[in-house]
């Protein structure tokens, strides 16, 4: 190999050349503002970025008035989650959003339910709440890191207003059951929120068929741009309604609106004041509809490479643990263990191989991820995450495997760790 290999997609990818070709002019002669209402280059950067709003809302299934565009998925992730509280507590949805309890009293929704795998951006917000007197319940995962679904109704109250699981984990991989989860939540009259950032645009992910209320995504996941994602926010809620009891169902008949985060000139339907990023919202729609095309014919190359990968690995090294389900998993995702392994010593010597043992900005501790599945401290660190992606070829995954064997029989030899 005569360049690094980088097998960490689930970090980020490199922009598509047809993204990056449909991005330039709108740094150059359509340099418009697309809130610039009185002439010709505002109107076309608008018209930009209503095209690319239809793109990303058809690769969800959604429509285009749905889409609310973001700096990225942090600011989704926070805008959808903080967002319904404060629709809650601050504003008319408060008194809108009170349900009449079993013994006749009212009380309002301040519970939110989530589980221990979720990304930072969705567990922090979420504490930032419980600190300000919101419920939160936190649910674990079993090895599999696919969540109970009785848990999850075990855990509902009539003062649930929003449940949040993400569809793919960004560290295992694992797909999430959301459209269960979201009967389930319904039928109590709970929103649900999906982090839906490393599912959409490689797997299916329809928000109509889930029946998600709301869904985070990020460009940079998909061959786009970083710095622009979108928030889904579903404009009709009662469209959707499951059978269930009364109360519930008139808890969901009730207008679906979130408090803006950012306040200003009333961009997105006021919902995220600030001048849109035209050229990354064009890549953004750019990638959206390139994945759509060519999803599922991708989806079953990396998956063959990654199988490729795991079965070299296997072949060459023992005391390997694939984390979390194989069955419910990502195509270009794998994560594995090494026993017997320094963690820190394992990625340093990977020089030429880029991989993570964790997510992309949480690398100081052991992947918390990886002990809600009841891994040790050392076993977690002894992990390493492989994201197989556009530019993966099966010489780049034998040339991963085989560096990596090396590696940990050599680190093994020379300071092996219970």
């Amino acid at each position: 190999m005569n360049r690094r290999v980088y097998l960490d997609h689930n970090a980020s990818t490199s922009v598509h050349p047809e993204v990056l070709e449909a991005m330039l002019p709108f740094f150059s002669e359509r340099f418009g503002n697309a809130a610039s209402k009185q002439h010709r280059f505002g109107w076309d950067a608008n018209d930009a970025v209503e095209r690319a709003r239809k793109q990303v809302a058809t690769l969800i299934g959604a429509g285009s008035k749905d889409i609310v565009f973001t700096s990225g998925a942090t600011e989704a992730n926070n805008l959808a989650i903080k967002g319904v509280a404060r629709a809650a507590d601050l504003s008319a949805v408060a008194r809108s959003a009170k349900v009449e309890g079993a013994d006749g009293s009212e009380g309002r929704r301040d519970h939110i339910v989530t589980i221990a795998t979720e990304h930072k951006a969705v567990l922090d917000p979420i504490a930032t709440l419980q600190r300000r007197g919101w419920r939160v319940t936190v649910l674990p995962v079993p090895a599999s890191g696919i969540v109970d679904l009785n848990a999850v109704a075990d855990a509902l109250t009539e003062r649930t207003a929003l449940v949040s699981v993400m569809a793919a984990n960004n560290e295992i991989g694992v797909l999430q059951p959301i459209g269960e989860i979201a009967a389930v939540a319904h039928a109590k009259g709970a929103w649900v929120h999906s982090d839906a950032v490393q599912a959409v645009g490689k797997v299916q992910f329809d928000v109509e068929a889930l029946d998600v209320d709301f869904a985070s995504m990020t460009a940079h996941k998909v061959y786009g741009p970083k710095g622009v994602g979108a928030l889904y926010v579903r404009r009709n809620p009662s469209t959707s309604l499951r059978a269930g009891p009364s109360t519930a169902l008139s808890a969901r008949k009730r207008d679906l609106k979130i408090a803006a985060e950012i306040d200003g000139g009333g961009q997105e339907r006021g919902m995220r004041s600030g001048t849109l990023n035209v050229p990354g919202i064009v890549g953004f729609g750019k990638a959206a509809e390139i994945a759509r095309v060519e999803m599922a014919v991708e989806a079953k190359r990396v998956a063959a490479l990654r199988d490729r990968l795991l079965e070299r690995l296997r072949a060459k090294t023992d005391g390997l643990a694939v984390n979390g389900s194989m069955e419910m998993r990502l195509p270009g995702n794998v994560n594995v263990s090494f026993a017997g392994v320094d963690g820190e010593a394992l990625l340093v010597s990977l020089d030429d191989v880029a991989v993570s043992s964790g997510a992309a900005c949480t690398q100081a501790e052991p992947s918390h991820v990886l002990i809600a599945l009841g891994l040790s401290k050392d076993r977690a660190l002894a992990s390493l995450r492989f994201g197989i992606g556009r530019s993966t070829t099966a010489a780049e995954i034998d040339y991963a495997a085989q560096k990596v064997s090396d590696v940990v029989a050599r680190l093994r030899q020379l300071s092996p760790v219970g």
